[in-house]
């Protein structure tokens, strides 16, 4: 969940304006592999979508109220689960964003994108964290303590200066944050050693402080919530996407109450339920007298059984014999307290079922059942946790061309770099232009490939897209040549050190009078 200084190449184009791209673009290989400290690339994006179920941002863009440019270039390509947060934003409600990052060397500009989805979130309404990662980078990393306070300050100074309001915030560092490691020490209860070696390939080998990072980092994501629950995104990179689903999974292991849609009184997993409702339907649903003998008759004669649950549906179905098919929400025991499941019973209005371990209720919709379990929850000392959602933004190009990475110098611009050395690199940088300035006019430069058009698309030109546009068209239709694009984009990148580097220094009085505390009391 916390962004390193390294990030990584991208094979596929970069979003082109004439046409926004949420899906990557590239023909990549036939495996993505995702790991939150390596140094794997993400060769297509589309991968993503059907290997790990990340859809794609584009759906969402129209229920976003006044999107940020990095939405609207399909810079953030893909989410998790953000419905809840732009709906709530929209309709003033509460919500909530945080991410982090490691403190192993300086910010540099593929921050900055993780910083203003923090800012702009905050902007509309959202409370707003920022947090230094330094048990992670402790422990994952091998910093010392020394090294870790050296970074720390210049990552919060950036953050400050590009807008974070820490009234209206909070900013903190995991090993001072005593809530944030009780949170963790609680979610380990749900976690065990064989999911995290599937998810994090950990072996033998690694040590436990390792090992207790990653259920910190949990309880980061999660932080927002222990006042109230409410619906949270954590803007990341793709290659954080194991603990999003980590954080996923064990905000549901922590609720009270599981509910799910039922037909009867046995138990069915997503798959049976669909094969229920699909006969209940045929039998006439709720115009006709469905009995599950019935609903089993007509699987057996009607379903396709290829690659479906029917055998085990029809034997469920027929062992309720004539109990009746009849459409319900249901409450799932997982952790709640007598006191909790009988305040639960007592709280459904309407027609209701009480089992052991579960309760049905006939009259409630799943919304209104999810609503009225949290509050329970919440009413007896539960969590009541929303999932965490996510959104993910593309990896900046390197601009020599490979990834860009904190010991390539040449390979990224720091926000702490001399104004004159960004002007430098850029006009250094790696082109997806032709051989020769007449190929270029003939057909063109190739700017869906170009780590100098990425720096417009993602950075230099802000909100301007139509800005961006005219660099891209001018690019790919030979009017715009390498050298004068170079020239007009380090101008550019100075202009914007000078200015980031000035808004820090102010920012240094500000984070004087946070409660923030920059020297670790563990050195």
């Amino acid at each position: 969940m916390s962004e390193e200084p390294t990030s990584e190449s991208r094979s596929d184009p970069s979003p082109g304006v004439t046409e926004v791209r949420a899906d990557g673009g590239a023909a990549g290989a036939d495996d993505v592999a995702l790991d939150p400290w390596g140094s794997s690339t993400v060769e297509d994006y589309r991968k993503l979508f059907e290997q790990f179920g990340i859809e794609e941002f584009d759906e969402v863009l129209s229920e976003v109220a006044d999107p940020h440019y990095l939405m609207r270039r399909g810079v953030i390509f893909g989410h998790r689960d953000y419905r809840p947060v732009a709906e709530a934003m929209r309709e003033g409600e509460d919500a909530a964003v945080l991410s982090g990052f490691m403190p192993t060397g300086d910010p540099h500009i593929g921050h900055k994108m993780v910083f203003d989805e923090i800012i702009w979130h905050q902007q509309h309404g959202a409370d707003a964290y920022g947090l230094i990662a330094d048990l992670e980078a402790h422990a994952a990393r091998g910093l010392s303590w020394d090294e870790i306070d050296e970074h720390t300050e210049s990552y919060l100074l950036s953050l400050l200066a590009l807008g974070f309001d820490p009234e209206d915030g909070e900013v903190y560092r995991q090993s001072t944050n005593r809530d944030v490691q009780d949170l963790g020490f609680e979610l380990g209860t749900k976690a065990n050693f064989s999911e995290l070696q599937a998810i994090y390939d950990f072996d033998g080998e690694t040590n436990v402080s390792y090992m207790q990072s990653v259920v910190t980092q949990m309880a980061d994501i999660l932080y927002p919530q222990l006042e109230e629950p409410r619906p949270t995104v954590i803007p990341v990179g793709p290659d954080q996407d194991p603990h999003m689903r980590l954080a996923r999974d064990l905000a549901a292991r922590m609720r009270f109450f599981k509910v799910t849609e039922a037909y009867a009184s046995f138990e069915a997993d997503p798959a049976e339920r669909e094969l229920v409702a699909e006969a209940y339907q045929a039998l006439g649903g709720a115009d006709a007298d469905v009995r599950c003998e019935d609903a089993a008759a007509w699987l057996s004669e009607h379903a396709e059984p290829e690659g479906t649950p029917v055998a085990t549906t029809v034997e469920k179905l027929e062992n309720a014999g004539k109990e009746p098919v009849r459409p319900r929400v249901r409450f799932l025991d997982r952790n709640a307290t007598d006191e909790a499941f009988e305040a639960l019973v007592e709280a459904i209005d309407g027609e209701k079922r009480v089992f052991e371990g579960h309760v049905d209720s006939f009259d409630l919709s799943a919304e209104a059942a999810e609503d009225l379990a949290r509050e329970v929850e919440v009413d007896n000392g539960g969590y009541g946790f929303y999932p965490p959602s996510s959104i993910y933004h593309r990896f900046m190009t390197g601009l020599t061309g490979g990834k860009m990475s904190s010991s390539v110098p040449a390979s990224h611009i720091s926000l702490l770099d001399d104004p004159e050395d960004g002007y430098d690199k850029v006009k250094s940088a790696t082109t997806g232009g032709r051989e020769t300035a007449e190929l270029q006019r003939e057909l063109g430069g190739e700017a869906d490939e170009c780590p100098v058009y990425e720096l417009y698309a993602y950075l230099l030109a802000q909100d301007d897209d139509e800005y961006t546009k005219r660099v891209y068209e001018e690019c790919v239709g030979g009017e715009r040549l390498c050298g004068g694009c170079k020239e007009e984009a380090a101008e550019l990148m100075r202009e914007f050190l000078a200015d980031h580097q000035e808004k820090r220094e102010e920012a240094k009085e500000v984070l004087d009078g946070l409660d923030v505390e920059l020297d670790s009391p563990r050195t």
